[in-house]
């Protein structure tokens, strides 16, 4: 199963690649769903500390 992580770098990486290929409008919208990505895995991964999910009671 592919992380959130997993899938911003995915995202980023294509966007880089649309952005050489000269593909502004894409490489744009695919760096937009990478920072939402990206937003998403740090509230996961905060409420996720903050309730004790890295530690196990």
């Amino acid at each position: 199963m592919i992380s959130l992580i997993g899938l911003a770098v995915f995202f980023l990486i294509l966007a880089l690649v649309f952005y050489i290929l000269g593909a502004r409008g894409i490489a744009g919208f695919t760096m937009e769903i990478a920072k939402i990505l990206v937003i998403i895995f740090v509230i996961v991964a905060l409420v996720s500390f903050v309730l004790g999910g890295f530690g196990g009671f």
